[in-house]
């Protein structure tokens, strides 16, 4: 599986550009690493001026560095997507640096604590709730009007695979990214009339730092591949691509959508 997987970074690295978001300015938040590194990248890649965001500045010059040296137009700013000034002065950079926003990528999440549902506290349950739902609503509210004045304006939400497949002793994450199932679809529905593309991404087990729990021993990876059709665990650069596509206007007449890339795993309510 490892020679797959270099395999794809390395047909990733070789990509011919591809100019489908030239003249785009979008935010990807929680993009110092992982998913959110990956989409940014990405969009950058592909002629997108992109706004890096995390909550620690040190994370946040480490990757606006990493991007630059490739020669990608990228700015950074330190946010915590639930403090409402942070967001204000996510939307402001955007205005500042690059004069709007027409691509909004929606990646924060967190997973403080692993249990049974009815074992969660209720600050817990807060936390993931203020986090990966109310942050993500705010983010939306508050861009609009930008993004209306954008000419192909689109939001990508980043739910999960647990969305639909839940994962034992992740239950309140899971019903998190359920919820933002149904955002997606309403609001997709409400902002078409003003242009506005609103999708979903519902990545499967990618390996990154935040996964690290699920795939940091050997019987824990196996049993998960177990699961997984194609054997496998995903890469951020698999997600990144899907995210481009969704922002491009290779999908112009896609709105209220989910992407699932999960390697095949069973992924409908």
């Amino acid at each position: 599986m490892d020679k797959v997987v270099r395999g794809l970074k390395s047909s990733t690295k070789s990509l011919n550009q591809c100019c489908r978001l030239e003249e785009k300015v979008a935010i990807v938040t929680a993009s110092s690493q992982g998913i959110g590194f990956a989409v940014a990248q990405r969009l950058a890649q592909e002629g997108a001026k992109v706004i890096i965001c995390s909550r620690k500045e040190a994370n946040v010059n480490s990757a606006v560095d990493k991007l630059k040296t490739k020669g990608y137009e990228v700015s950074g700013i330190t946010c915590h997507v639930g403090v409402d000034e942070d967001r204000k002065k996510l939307l402001n950079e955007a205005i500042s640096k690059y004069g709007g926003l027409d691509i909004l990528v929606l990646n924060a999440a967190v997973n403080p604590s692993i249990g049974p549902v009815l074992e969660c506290s209720e600050a817990v349950w807060d936390k993931i709730f203020e986090i990966n739902v109310k942050s993500t609503f705010l983010m939306m509210k508050e861009s609009l009007p930008l993004l209306k004045k954008s000419k192909s304006p689109s939001i990508i939400i980043m739910s999960s695979i647990a969305g639909y497949q839940p994962f034992d002793m992740l239950g309140v994450y899971s019903i998190s990214k359920t919820t933002l199932l149904s955002l997606c679809k309403i609001t997709a529905q409400e902002l078409a009339r003003d242009g506005i593309r609103v999708n979903c991404i519902a990545p499967g087990v990618i390996k990154t730092k935040f996964s690290n729990f699920l795939h940091n021993s050997e019987a824990a990876s196996e049993m998960i591949i177990a699961t997984i059709p194609m054997q496998r665990f995903g890469i951020p650069e698999e997600i990144g691509s899907v995210a481009a596509f969704l922002a491009s206007s290779d999908a112009s007449y896609i709105t209220g959508e989910t992407i699932v890339a999960g390697g095949g795993i069973k992924s409908r309510l």
